[in-house]
């Protein structure tokens, strides 16, 4: 007999999704029928925040409530400790069945070591290796080796290590982004076509000359084998499953797509589902920013991203090319999109009626805005801001929230309507607390772009967005960014260094620091004074 005060739970999450890139949050070109009609039924939180636009320490966040200074993922690269306490862990502890099918991202995917290390004194002895990193946990061998694509491209019938997986039970990897995609998938692909590998990737890809902008191709994947479509189909299998078993026990399901991201390779009819001359060039692609008022990623994007423009890091762009880029990214959205409704269907009434759904994004892309698309070294609206809806059975219908909210707060609201207390050091919100103050701000801690290359640069930034302001603090910088984002959405007008606007900036300044001394870590118990 099922117990009917434990709800179950299904969150999609897709991968670099901005928040306007959703029909409900009011685009009106593209189509997402699916998940707007998640908000039609329940809940959208129209100011929701990543804690920073890149994805293993926004993961790492989403799956600790913590923030990136404090689980020590603090740029790709870096895996979420094994030892870490999740909000699945909880889940799992308490009775839920747990499973995660698709992108994870909470370890490295490229199997590389370590960056190098700054030079070491040479008139100074050296640690021992054991010795050179503050911590004794490296994060490195085979538990930390889930996720790393080249494995599971030679060994597509391999395992993941050390079950639960961050408190998942049952796992179905996609790793990787595109028609790239490795992990579970590689054997699932293998076992229906002779030779993936021979549509997988630019070289293989179909003829067509109508598209042109960068990491962009036409992949010979068909649509029913790309990882978009097993994704759904595990998801499918797996709930079909617990429908059928008489456990009766409530489950967790995350239902994560590599989608949208680029290379931009939608399958099938999604590759030319929208035409690019009727999407809006971004407003403020016809203002790129110069002098003062520039960040420093983005002259970087302007003046090195043209040069290597198959990088990870802002890709300056023409209007044309930003228009191709958004018509390809609606297209993989809209297979998203579609996927969510086959998931959807394959539950029972019964099923459904006990079900919470939620729908976000991992972070978005510029997409145009200020002449680049990609991500990283900015925090331009595109890509900090995501799209998050609470489809509740319980709750609301057709509400839309103007308080402020973030992937911290996801575990926190989780775990409240499973009933459950958190642990000590969870740092988020329960977004339906009726009793709690609202959030002033929300922080954005990022490491910065430099980081890749040397592990000590001092080049990070931290944002402290509020209901009308957008602050940004560079490291190492009197320089800074403060945009309005009531008079001036599209933030063009940097206002930090503007005297009429002296005051503002440092109210936000001591509005920033009192946050972070809120986000110190408190997940240890002192002894009792008493």
């Amino acid at each position: 007999m099922r117990d009917a005060a434990k709800p179950n739970f299904i969150v999609f999450l897709t991968d670099q999704q901005r928040w306007d890139h959703v029909g409900c949050y009011g685009n009106e070109v593209l189509k997402t029928p699916n998940i707007d009609a998640l908000a039609e039924q329940g809940t959208r939180f129209d100011k929701f925040y990543v804690s920073s636009p890149l994805c293993q320490p926004n993961r790492a966040t989403l799956m600790t409530g913590r923030t990136p200074m404090v689980h020590g993922v603090r740029t790709n690269g870096i895996a979420l400790d094994r030892n870490a306490v999740t909000f699945v862990d909880l889940l799992r502890a308490a009775g839920w069945r747990t499973a995660l099918f698709g992108k994870s991202h909470l370890q490295n995917v490229t199997g590389r070591p370590p960056g190098p290390r700054p030079p070491a004194n040479p008139d100074r002895k050296a640690p021992p290796a054991e010795l050179q990193e503050a911590t004794r946990g490296r994060r490195t061998g085979a538990d930390y080796d889930a996720e790393v694509n080249p494995k599971w491209h030679d060994d597509p019938h391999r395992a993941v290590p050390k079950m639960p997986y961050y408190g998942y039970d049952t796992v179905r990897l996609a790793a990787s982004h595109s028609d790239r995609v490795q992990g579970d998938y590689t054997s699932w692909f293998n076992a229906r076509h002779p030779d993936p590998d021979s549509l997988r990737g630019k070289a293989n890809a179909l003829p067509d000359e109508t598209i042109s902008v960068v990491q962009s191709w036409r992949t010979s994947i068909p649509e029913e084998l790309y990882p978009t479509a097993y994704i759904a189909d595990e998801t499918i299998n797996y709930l079909k499953y617990h429908q059928e078993s008489a456990e009766g026990r409530p489950f967790f399901v995350t239902c994560s797509f590599p989608d949208p991201h680029h290379p931009f390779t939608p399958p099938g009819k999604y590759w030319d589902m929208y035409d690019p001359d009727d999407i809006p060039v971004p407003a403020s692609h016809h203002k790129p920013m110069t002098g003062d008022d520039m960040p420093p990623g983005l002259w970087f994007a302007y003046e090195k991203g043209a040069a290597e423009p198959d990088a990870q890091w802002p890709v300056p762009v023409s209007a044309r090319h930003a228009q191709e880029a958004i018509a390809l990214n609606y297209g993989m959205i809209s297979m998203v999109d579609d996927a969510v409704g086959r998931v959807l269907a394959s539950l029972t009434p019964e099923v459904r009626a006990n079900t919470v759904v939620i729908f976000t994004s991992d972070h978005g892309d510029y997409m145009g805005d200020h002449g680049v698309i990609l991500k990283l070294g900015l925090h331009f609206q595109g890509v900090v801001r995501v799209p998050f809806v609470w489809q509740d059975p319980e709750g609301a219908k057709g509400e839309v929230r103007q308080d402020l909210g973030g992937t911290i707060d996801i575990g926190a609201t989780i775990l409240a309507r499973a009933g459950l207390q958190t642990y000590f050091g969870n740092q988020g919100h329960d977004l339906f607390d009726a009793d709690a103050a609202p959030r002033e701000g929300i922080l954005i801690d990022d490491h910065g772009m430099a980081v890749f290359k040397d592990p000590e640069a001092k080049a990070g930034l931290m944002s402290y967005i509020t209901d009308e302001w957008r602050l940004s603090v560079w490291e190492g910088s009197d320089w800074g960014e403060l945009y309005n984002l009531v008079g001036d959405p599209d933030e063009m007008t940097n206002l930090w260094s503007d005297p009429d606007h002296a005051a503002m900036r440092q109210s936000l300044l001591h509005r920033l620091l009192r946050e972070m001394i809120s986000l110190r870590d408190r997940s240890l118990t002192p002894t009792s004074l008493a």
